[in-house]
């Protein structure tokens, strides 16, 4: 015989069951609070440590691709806030002031964590030997005027500008000599430069060549490759497709 449960005991069962429910329910809703509170402290610590605290701060500099410029000058030019949050370094304003340095054609900043800014740059080569006024100056490919020299390099011509010759100028001879080839670059004496398309090479041994501008200068050096094995003193490439020699 089946005897029937006291109807108390089972308000109270069901009275229990309901209480462990909204409990579940009011801890499920904490939880999310919790996690939610958190994830925002982690992320405001997060935000400080990288922005406003010095556990992330510009410690050091490091500086790369530096061989005729001493890697303290490059720095100091750099003028990288130590002890700043690496995070608000500005990039930018340091690039800027590296590449302000004559010596420097590229440069590239970069941050490095916890604690370094780096710098990459790509120094400018000489490819010839200006003489402006009383001084003699290195002029890259680009036909930038970058740095002083004391003595003129025996393996880098010369050029030998007309008074008040332009920039442009300077870059056209500059684009000349790039494009000579390495077997007849050391044969130049001098590059003469009276104007951007009147261009001439003295060479070592007395001979003139007339180039004209730094247009197909490629096609001229082969052109005059062939010229020098003839018996002349002036060579004309200046139009490479009809050439001409002259005693």
């Amino acid at each position: 015989m089946i005897q029937d449960v006291p109807r108390g005991a089972s308000e109270v069962r069901a009275r229990r069951a309901f209480a462990r429910r909204r409990w579940a329910r009011r801890w499920l809703s904490w939880r999310r609070a919790l996690l939610a509170l958190a994830t925002l402290l982690a992320l405001g610590l997060g935000a400080y440590a990288v922005w406003f605290s010095s556990w992330l701060a510009a410690e050091q500099v490091t500086v790369a691709g530096a061989s005729q410029l001493a890697p303290d000058e490059v720095e100091q030019a750099a003028g990288v806030p130590l002890g700043e949050p690496l995070a608000r370094v500005d990039l930018d304003a340091v690039r800027t002031r590296v590449s302000s340095l004559a010596m420097v054609s590229e440069v590239d900043v970069v941050r490095r964590w916890p604690h370094t800014v780096a710098i990459s740059v790509v120094e400018r080569q000489a490819v010839a030997v200006v003489q402006i006024g009383t001084a003699l100056r290195g002029l890259d490919a680009e036909g930038v005027v970058f740095r002083d020299y004391a003595t003129a390099p025996p393996d880098l011509p010369r050029v030998q500008t007309a008074s008040g010759a332009s920039s442009e100028a300077l870059r056209e001879a500059a684009a000349v000599v790039s494009a000579l080839p390495e077997d007849l670059a050391p044969r130049v004496d001098f590059v003469s430069v009276a104007s951007i398309d009147r261009i001439e090479l003295a060479l070592r041994d007395g001979r003139t060549v007339v180039w004209g501008s730094a247009e197909d200068s490629e096609r001229k050096a082969e052109v005059l490759a062939v010229l020098l094995t003839q018996d002349a003193r002036v060579y004309d490439v200046s139009v490479p497709a009809t050439p001409t020699t002259r005693q």
